[in-house]
């Protein structure tokens, strides 16, 4: 069983802990805040199995990451909108940024913010997102809601990965491990999907 963590399952303190990893890790992308969202899903399932006292709700946990996911992107997204010039320099500077901003306009102004959800699993796929939308004055409507379904879908990802690798292998160390490579693998895709060039449409054929 998890004992040394088993206090995560017991304290209001886990929400706040969980708040300030996602909304941070936009800044600072090397936060393990997947890692700490499973291993407390974890132990509150472990919890929930023996009917411990108090104990953290898996639902609440959930939203606690997801609000915590879209607040730190809008703030990475005003903080690039604000940037000005130096901002604009350093993006230009970065071919992974200079990208990703790219591709990021062409599936927005298409209507399409799928790359927004994908790269919230990629490692900094998410900072790279929300940077680059903000530096290109993307308006909000077109960059908010696919924040917001990104980091539902993350949370709700990472909190499922806690719950039923605790189900399935039981609320030890080992389950809080598989849980964290099923993360990290969607990761990895995510992140060689980021990766593969846009299509470039053909054009039209002459009349």
């Amino acid at each position: 069983m998890l004992e040394s963590v088993g206090w995560l399952a017991a304290s209001p303190w886990i929400y706040a802990a969980v708040a300030a990893s996602v909304l941070l890790d936009v800044f600072v992308p090397l936060l393990p805040s997947g890692v700490l969202v499973i291993t407390a899903a974890t132990a509150a399932t472990a919890a929930t199995a023996t009917a411990a006292p108090g104990g953290v709700s898996l639902v609440a946990l959930a939203l606690c990451a997801a609000t915590a996911s879209v607040l730190g992107d809008l703030a990475a997204y005003r903080l690039a909108w604000r940037g000005g010039p130096r901002l604009d320099r350093a993006i230009a500077r970065s071919r992974r940024l200079t990208t990703a901003q790219e591709r990021l306009g062409t599936a927005l102004g298409r209507g399409g913010g799928a790359l927004v959800v994908i790269a919230r699993f990629a490692p900094a796929g998410r900072s790279v997102v929300s940077l680059g939308a903000g530096a290109a004055r993307r308006r909000a409507r077109e960059f908010v809601p696919w924040s917001i379904l990104a980091g539902v879908a993350w949370a709700s990802y990472s909190v499922g990965l806690g719950y039923f690798g605790g189900q399935w292998l039981g609320a030890t160390w080992f389950s809080a491990a598989v849980s964290v490579v099923a993360l990290f693998l969607a990761g990895s895709l995510a992140a060689y999907v980021m990766r593969r060039p846009t299509p470039v449409p053909a054009p039209a054929p002459a009349s």
